[in-house]
């Protein structure tokens, strides 16, 4: 295996690890965000309804990053291991 190849296949590597690192920003906002609603049913319990689905919503938003990334990682790795053979 040429130098550049071996390279290449461990900077894919590496960015798939610090990759996987970017599920962190989606699991801290989801986590604020719950812990936001559930205050809110707190206050407002008649509003059970609407605050859980606003939530719901905005935290399938929010997970959109973290799967893009989880793709990105796994095409990266298949990369890699395409290079290496």
């Amino acid at each position: 295996m040429e130098w550049n190849t071996f390279a290449v296949a461990c900077f894919a590597v590496l960015g798939a690890g610090i990759g996987i690192l970017t599920g962190l920003g989606p699991a801290l906002g989801q986590g604020y965000a719950a812990g936001k609603g559930v205050e809110a049913v707190g206050r407002q319990p008649e509003a059970h309804g609407k605050i859980m689905t606003t939530m719901v919503i905005g935290q399938a938003i929010a997970e959109t990053t973290g799967i893009y990334a989880l793709v990105i990682c796994f095409l990266l790795v298949g990369l890699a291991r395409q290079l290496v053979g």
